[in-house]
Formats: C-alpha cells, sequence, structure tokens
C-alpha cells in the first residue's frame, strides 16, 4: 500500500469520529509495515485517545520501525490526553505521514517533534482532502469572527426547491435525507428561514445513526417575525435549545410571545449580524437548511463556506421556488468559481458538496 492508498483509508476512518469529536478534529490513523496496514484507529469521541494511539495499540510490537499515516499532524501538548508524539516514540514509528498540519497553536508542532527525535516526517500527502474533511475546525482559526457556515438544499435539475404551491416534500428521496440526519449530527447551529419553518414545520432535530454529544442549537432567521406559536419548533423550545434571531423592527409582542413559550430570541438585521450573534453565543458552525430567500441573502453577502446541494431528477418548471433568488448576476469573466469536494450517488439523486475557493 502506498502513502496515497493509505491516507486515503485514513481519511475514510476519521469520518467515524463526525459528531462526536468537536471541538476537536476528525483524525484517522494506520500503522503500514512492509506495505501492509498492521494496525489503525481513529478518534471517536472528545475526550477519548486519538486515532494515532489506537492504531499504535492495534499495532502492537508491529509497529517498531513500521510508518505511522495519519490525516491531520500528531499533537505535541497535553491536553484531554497525553502528546500523540509521546506514544509514537515509545511505539519506535520509524516515520509518520500526515495530511494537514494542525490549525491549534496549542496543539501544533508535532512534527517539529519528532524530527528533533529523529523520526523521519513527510506531511501535505492529501492535504486538501485533509483540510476539507476538517474544514470546521480549521475556520475556528481563520480569525472570521462569525461561524462555519454551510448551506444545504434539495434542489431540482432547474434549480427550484418547491412547487409553485411551495411544497417541497419530496423534492429529494430517503438516502439523501438520511445523509442529511448525518450531516446535521456534525453541526453546532441548525437554521431555516422564518418562511421555510412557518411552511414546512420542520423539527430540526438529529434523528439518524449519529447522535451527536449534544443537541445542536435550533436557530430561525425570522427577519419579520413569522414563527408561529403552534411551531414544532416553538411547542418543543423547552426540550431543545432554540434561538430567534428577529429583526429589528419586528414587533415586540412577537418576540414576547416567543420566549414564554422558552424561545431564546435576539435581534439581527442581516447576514453579517446573524452569524455575529451566533458566534457571540459560542456557535462555531451552523447548516443552514432553506429556504431560496435565505440562501440568497447569505450567498449574496459572501458568509457561505460551503453548499451541500442534492440535485435531484426531476423538472419543477418557472413557477417553482427558485433556489438562490437575489444572488448578484456578475459578468461570466468576474465569476468566482467554487472548489467541488465531493459529488456521489444518493440513489437517484446527486450530492454535490463546494467550498467557496
Amino acid at each position: 500500500m502506498d502513502f496515497t492508498g493509505a491516507m486515503q483509508r485514513a481519511l475514510a476512518l476519521a469520518w467515524g469520529g463526525w459528531g462526536r469529536v468537536a471541538p476537536n478534529p476528525l483524525v484517522g490513523a494506520l500503522v503500514v509495515r512492509d506495505g501492509a496496514v498492521v494496525g489503525e484507529g481513529f478518534h471517536a469521541e472528545f475526550g477519548g485517545p486519538h486515532g494515532e494511539v489506537l492504531a499504535l495499540v492495534a499495532a502492537g510490537e508491529r509497529a517498531r520501525g513500521a510508518d505511522l499515516v495519519v490525516t491531520l499532524e500528531p499533537c505535541a501538548h497535553h491536553g484531554k490526553t497525553p502528546p500523540c508524539t509521546d506514544a509514537i516514540l515509545a511505539a519506535g514509528i520509524r516515520r509518520v505521514v500526515f495530511g494537514a498540519r494542525d490549525a491549534d497553536p496549542v496543539a501544533a508542532g508535532g512534527a517539529e517533534v519528532l524530527r528533533r527525535a529523529g523520526v523521519e516526517v513527510q506531511g501535505g500527502v492529501l492535504e486538501a482532502d485533509a483540510r476539507a474533511q476538517n474544514a470546521l475546525f480549521f475556520h475556528r482559526f481563520a480569525g472570521r469572527g462569525r461561524p462555519f457556515v454551510a448551506l444545504k438544499l434539495a434542489v431540482s435539475l432547474d434549480a427550484r426547491i418547491a412547487d409553485r404551491h411551495g411544497r417541497s416534500r419530496w423534492v429529494s428521496g430517503p438516502a439523501a435525507r438520511d445523509f442529511v440526519q448525518w450531516l446535521r449530527a456534525g453541526f453546532d447551529a441548525l437554521a431555516v428561514g422564518g418562511g421555510t419553518a412557518k411552511a414546512d414545520d420542520p423539527s430540526l432535530t438529529v434523528r439518524g445513526t449519529v447522535q451527536p454529544s449534544r443537541p445542536p442549537l435550533r436557530v430561525v432567521l425570522d427577519r419579520r417575525a413569522e414563527l408561529p406559536p403552534t411551531a414544532a419548533l416553538v411547542r418543543t423550545a423547552r426540550e431543545v435549545p432554540t434561538l430567534a434571531l428577529l429583526g429589528r423592527d419586528a414587533p415586540p409582542a412577537a418576540g414576547e410571545a416567543l420566549r414564554a413559550a422558552g424561545v431564546a430570541v435576539a435581534a439581527a438585521d442581516g447576514p453579517a449580524e446573524a452569524m455575529a450573534a451566533l458566534a457571540g453565543r459560542g456557535v462555531a458552525s451552523v447548516l443552514v437548511e432553506g429556504g431560496g430567500v435565505v440562501a440568497g441573502r447569505l450567498l449574496a453577502a459572501g458568509v457561505v463556506d460551503r453548499l451541500y446541494l442534492v440535485v435531484a431528477p426531476l423538472w419543477l418548471g418557472e413557477e417553482g421556488v427558485a433556489a438562490f433568488p437575489g444572488v448578484p448576476a456578475p459578468a461570466i469573466e468576474e465569476v468566482a468559481r467554487w472548489r467541488t469536494v465531493e459529488r456521489r450517488a444518493l440513489d437517484d439523486d446527486t450530492l454535490l458538496v463546494l467550498d467557496r475557493t
């Protein structure tokens, strides 16, 4: 097995920690000896052993003189667990191959520690893939002052999110809906616009096979205070934390009614203020699930870091609800192109994951 193939396997392993390890990064690791994998592991729970340590334990004595392939630079500090560099040196690893350097200034520097101890170190193997996998983690150290913002929409072939009557159940199929439940588990907050909350009455809870270590905060971007007291988000607000971000000119009585029902309320005019309000509450990542008006405003404001588009093989026509209304229309030579991180089939639907370049 070459290092590229080993890194691909390590990246696949790392996803096993999705929704369970934040604020730590996802990490997968392999111990490779004479071209064969003799141990593997991934960081599965916040506060639990890191992927490198689990791979070394699985390899046992076979780790001595072997190579360690890991998606992220091994940590060199004592946090919830001892430094991974200590375990690597104790195991007698001869070479460490990693994907991306650690962005956390407290934990970084493992590569230099290992080199000084005589271990051969090679970095940058599938670095773009490693950084994309941990985009939420790297964003925390980018100094942007707002959460990592991901936008998820199920769209028709003609970029519509609902039919002409505003009905969106179901544009996508069961496999895509299962994916969304998995996706939700990895974000600090889940958000929808006020119109979508009123029309679709979502619960915005995680109901998939992965249960997050703590439930995401539910957020309604409700500039005009359209969220009715009968909405599921309001009725369950005392059970699951829920925040309504209302426009500053929203009727005071609407905010008072929401507070009385257990919904937290804050004022925010526009995408930048809304994201700043979330950051002020400790939200490091938010998955926005529509609707089209909110999607268009977020994209126009330039605050979307990642798009999850589920493209369904159907047409909804000109009268269907547009996915991205209000997005500026630049000339072709000025348009910003996004980077495709992933594309795969979800039964008959197609998932596209796109990052802002």
